[in-house]
């Protein structure tokens, strides 16, 4: 095996071998105690290292690298306290994530580390995000994201590359070809002759290096980083090895071919090292053993102080603080209003959310020149610029998670879906990234995500679902729904101020429909906090979206009835205040929503109100969905499907209870 030690001093070498040999060692220390059961769970690098190691030697401390389950040699290289990773192995409440994640499932600003989460390929995505940060802050960085040959597989890997090529990223994509995702060999999983000839499909360069030769992967890292850095694109590289272990220890390894161990044990990128060291005379088998002996002590003091933890103590009032970051205060309307049509007053509160937060980048498919599906941002591309409104390609997963690199590269984000429908395309980064990520390791997810939502304008099943209830049911995220121009636009703003990830569903059919009185100035509305519309002493009518529409127009023409309207505007959190408010009103309640019925989020307030506010009511509450059936085409289906051609007959149901 030949090394490259150009432009390495004697010290930088002696200092790279002692980085390759220390997550080594720590391995061999994991796996006995994996055997003494004082670890549970152990996802071996052996074998592996070199491109752990050379690759965070290669790049500066400060940029960011997005690691998998193999990875060790990224946590180790960056001098991350091995007692503090022993105790998040563990699960200890003194980990880096408080002991809700498990081994390398987490992330550190301060190491400048974003953690993994199981589904592998979404990494790819947020590492184009922070690169982009770079580039709009003319920062001379690039980030790196290390993916197993089985994560080319996904979409997720496509996506990212096409991005990132497409944008001009400088990303350097990583790939660990070691032969086998879990037990599936690489005749099963692709059908090329190399990963990276992958890299000319995308317009990217593309090479492959021995991913055990330490120097050969610094070397190329190194070069690649520069080459990124300089030209602004991105790089793809496979480096080949060999998993010397199970996926995790308890897969065992079976399903190998004895021989491709005796190969590949040859290849051990410690020994190689090693006696290249010894043939240049920097090492000998004495110092070799002086450092063998001196790390091994350190591991036993690391582990012996990550062993004294404290007992757990579990706080369920801080497990849920940890849900979401704190949002900003309210800003108070002020000013003249004028009177907008809904459609008018989103567009009004981007644009000053805009001039609000230098910052913010808004992102979606046709969005730039031609102004949006809806034409909302039509303008915008001239008053801010390509950098901060951009075209994406038809990828949403990869977008939503570039926006998550960049709330970690400190830049806020709008993510426009076409339509909601289209939604399910980037599904996993939103309810598994964005959701989840302060909870696990505290950083913030300042992304909002619109959804031109709903029916009632003939769009048929694929551009009219009303699928709300996708995000309410996961925490972490928030969801609003407003109703009039006034929040439409107020919800907004918070939604772009707030940290947290919003998901800010628009109704499509109020666009153009509706107007009011909007304030002109900059304000916002608070997220979380319902508004009653009307008092009411026969029924309450709680309701969001086109329900607070349906429900005033019968209300109006029905004055016989005096009926409670309460407008949720968020739906997660809900304000429950509000909703026990309008049941003590009248005790008799009919929960309205455009959704379907089966699973739809008038069966969680119906669930929660028999709950705590049984002794208020006089009667059953009642439920008014749409019917459980996609939304069709043709208007006199449509109109069937609609809630609304049922809320007569639920209303007469409830009043003559």
């Amino acid at each position: 095996m030949y090394f490259d030690r150009s432009n390495l001093s004697d010290t930088e070498l002696l200092s790279f071998y002692r980085a390759l040999l220390y997550p080594r060692l720590i391995e061999e220390k994991m796996l006995l105690l994996l055997r003494q059961g004082k670890i549970s769970k152990w996802f071996s690098g052996i074998g592996q290292e070199a491109i752990s190691v050379g690759a965070t030697l290669a790049l500066e401390p400060d940029e960011w690298i997005m690691p998998l389950h193999r990875n060790l040699g990224v946590f180790t290289t960056r001098n991350m306290p091995l007692s503090k990773l022993f105790m998040q192995w563990q699960g200890s409440e003194n980990g880096y994530s408080k002991g809700r994640e498990r081994s390398f499932h987490f992330g550190s600003r301060p190491y400048h580390i974003c953690g993994m989460i199981s589904h592998l390929g979404p990494q790819l995505s947020i590492a184009d995000g922070i690169a982009l940060a770079h580039q709009l802050k003319k920062e001379h960085k690039a980030a790196l994201a290390f993916s197993g040959e089985g994560g080319t597989s996904e979409g997720e890997f496509h996506e990212a590359l096409n991005v990132a090529a497409v944008w001009g990223l400088p990303v350097i994509f990583l790939v660990e070809n070691n032969g086998y995702g879990l037990s599936t060999p690489v005749s099963e999983q692709y059908h090329c002759n190399s990963l990276v000839d992958r890299a000319v499909g995308y317009g990217m360069e593309g090479v492959q290096v021995d991913g055990n030769n330490l120097l050969e992967v610094y070397q190329t890292i190194r070069t690649a980083r520069a080459y990124a850095i300089k030209e602004q694109k991105p790089v793809l590289i496979e480096a080949m090895t060999f998993r010397m272990r199970g996926h995790e220890e308890a897969s065992g390894v079976k399903y190998v071919p004895p021989e491709l161990f005796e190969q590949w044990s040859k290849k051990d990128p410690v020994m190689q090292f090693e006696t290249f060291m010894q043939e240049i005379h920097l090492l000998n088998t004495e110092s070799i053993e002086s450092i063998r002996q001196e790390l091994k002590h350190r591991i036993e003091e690391e582990v012996a102080k990550g062993q004294e933890t404290t007992p757990f103590v579990v706080d369920t009032d801080n497990e849920l603080a940890d849900i979401y970051a704190p949002a900003p205060p309210v800003v108070s309307p002020s000013g003249n209003t004028t009177e907008k049509r809904f459609i008018d007053a989103i567009t009004e509160g981007l644009q000053q959310s805009m001039e609000q937060y230098p910052e913010l980048v808004l992102m979606g498919q046709d969005i730039a020149a031609y102004g949006g599906a809806f034409k909302i941002t039509d303008g915008f591309l001239s008053r801010f610029g390509k950098e901060r409104v951009r075209n994406t390609p038809i990828c949403e997963s990869a977008i939503v998670g570039t926006a998550l690199g960049l709330a970690i590269g400190g830049f806020k984000s709008m993510v426009e879906m076409q339509f909601a429908d289209f939604v399910s395309c980037g599904f996993n980064q939103i309810v598994n990234n964005l959701a989840k990520i302060h909870y696990r390791w505290g950083q913030t997810a300042d992304v909002v995500i619109r959804m031109p939502t709903g029916g009632g304008v003939g769009a048929g099943p694929f551009h009219s679902q009303s699928n709300e209830a996708w995000f309410t049911h996961v925490p972490g995220l928030k969801v609003v729904y407003p109703s009039t121009p006034e929040d439409a636009k107020g919800l907004l703003t918070a939604a772009l101020a707030d940290p947290n990830p919003v998901m800010y569903f628009e109704h499509k059919a109020l666009y153009r429909s509706i107007s009011g009185p909007v304030p002109e100035a900059y304000y916002t509305v608070e997220i979380g906090k319902a508004r009653l519309v009307q008092s009411g002493d026969d029924i309450s009518i709680i309701t969001y979206g086109s329900g607070v529409h349906w429900a005033m127009e019968y209300a109006a023409a029905h004055p016989e009835i005096s009926i409670a309207i309460l407008d949720l505007r968020t739906l997660l959190p809900l304000d429950y205040t509000a909703i026990s408010e309008v049941v003590a009103l009248t005790g008799k309640v009919l929960v309205l929503h455009e959704d379907t019925l089966i699973g739809g989020f008038g069966g969680e307030i119906s669930a929660w109100i028999a709950e705590h506010c049984f002794h208020l009511l006089d009667a059953p509450v009642i439920r008014c969905a749409s019917l459980d059936t996609p939304v069709p085409f043709a208007s006199p289906l449509e109109k069937n499907f609609l809630s609304k051609s049922r809320l007569d007959k639920c209303i007469q149901q409830l009043t003559h209870w």
